[in-house]
């Protein structure tokens, strides 16, 4: 049961809508996934969940019982990856590794591959639906929705839990008078800087935080060099936390380019976990306003609806 009021879920369309917020879909169900495809789903009682979000929103539904194998960026929720196999990274898939598991479904994130992997699965007989991946609230909301019409579960509670959420994060962004410039870190290269630009999910989640993305002169990830990270002149440095690629503040405001920067003079370097803070699912307005508290401390960021109930993981859960 949803515990969140009737609140209007705006931003969902088309067929996935209607699928996913009907009271269940039944065998025969058709899909029109991010590649274009009309897919026939016959069977969404073991499905392999190939993406975090996925993942995520699958076991926010309640219907983890179904999922019996995940791709390796599925760390949350934990037992995700503890309780299921794990067919790899989501950008190099094994056709038999997929379907050595006997699935009768798969859903994979929009990006997944490599392309030779994903057209053998789009041949083969078991059903795979491409996900979409819009870095955006309205794109969170679409990929419930599809997820939601692929799986047969309704999906009207969570995209109600997520739109309260999204729209409690909306207040947050009105308050904020001077947005602040952020430049998100991808790593480092040969001590040169990978750095994300336009359409990309840190792109994304500066802006939904009520900031600006110091890089837009181009799209996707890109090595830079020190003059153009000082013409950027950041406000904040923002990286995500991965195993064996850490990175703080002292290693990047010792780089010449960092050192010159507003950021390096207010030490403004910040941290979050990767599914969190790129994954685009249940949780990302959360990290969004977690992300707008330590850009603007001086600005009331108040509690999302998820936080002062039922978390919007557990919310709709049967």
């Amino acid at each position: 049961m949803c515990r969140f009021g009737h609140i209007r879920a705006a931003g969902l369309g088309g067929v996935a809508l209607a699928l996913a917020l009907a009271s269940g879909a039944s065998a025969g169900t058709i899909v029109r996934d991010a590649s274009g495809r009309r897919v026939e789903i016959a069977d969404a009682t073991r499905i392999v969940s190939i993406g975090g979000a996925i993942t995520e929103i699958l076991y926010a539904l309640g219907l983890e019982r179904r999922v019996i194998a995940v791709d390796s960026t599925s760390s949350y929720p934990p037992q995700a990856l503890k309780d299921k196999p794990n067919v790899g990274y989501m950008r190099q898939l094994s056709p038999e590794g997929v379907l050595g598991v006997a699935p009768s479904l798969v859903l994979a994130t929009e990006g997944s591959g490599p392309p030779e992997t994903v057209a053998v699965l789009q041949a083969a007989r078991v059903p795979l639906v491409v996900v979409p991946d819009h870095f955006s609230g309205e794109g969170i909301l679409e990929k419930i929705a599809t997820v939601a019409a692929a799986a047969g579960a309704p999906g009207k509670c969570l995209a109600e839990a997520v739109t309260a959420d999204l729209q409690a994060l909306a207040q947050t962004r009105q308050r904020i008078a001077a947005p602040r410039r952020v430049l998100f870190l991808l790593s480092f290269v040969n001590g040169r800087p990978m750095v994300a630009g336009r359409s990309t999910a840190a792109d994304g989640i500066i802006r939904l935080a009520g900031a600006v993305n110091a890089v837009s002169e181009y799209d996707g990830y890109k090595l830079i060099g020190d003059e153009a990270i000082i013409t950027a002149r950041p406000d904040a440095v923002l990286a995500m936390q991965r195993e064996g690629l850490a990175l703080d503040a002292e290693t990047v405001f010792a780089h010449p380019g960092f050192a010159a920067t507003p950021a390096a003079a207010r030490k403004a370097f910040i941290s979050m976990g990767g599914l969190y803070l790129l994954g685009f699912g249940p949780r990302t307005a959360l990290a969004a306003r977690d992300l707008a508290a330590a850009l603007y401390p001086d600005v009331s960021t108040e509690k999302l609806p998820s936080e002062r109930g039922t978390p919007v993981s557990d919310a709709c859960r049967s």
